[in-house]
């Protein structure tokens, strides 16, 4: 039996952990908490999933129970799928 080896040094290697990752997460701040709405407004850099250049941006929350945990001028890394046709952010955690 032969076993096939990876070197796996190279996997930090690439460019941009964009489009490749799909559980990349985008560094962001948290300008406003909308707890009305549902929506958080993140000004935020490039979400290479989404082919969206950076910008600041209300978002909905996947989780009602982050609008209570959010505040504004966190530094934020999240993630933004859409969800039944809306922008949706589906993972949301402080920057360390």
């Amino acid at each position: 039996m032969q076993v096939q080896m990876h070197d796996h040094d190279q996997h930090g290697a690439m460019a941009s952990p964009s489009q490749a990752d799909p559980d990349a997460l985008t560094e962001g701040a948290i300008q406003k908490v909308d707890k009305d709405t549902g929506k958080l407004t993140i000004k935020h850099g490039p979400l290479n999933n989404l082919d969206m250049p950076a910008m600041t941006m209300a978002f909905k929350v996947q989780d009602p129970a982050v609008l209570d945990q959010a505040k504004v001028g966190e530094q934020v890394r999240f993630r933004v799928e859409r969800v039944n046709g809306s922008l949706t952010i589906t993972k949301l955690e402080a920057s360390k």
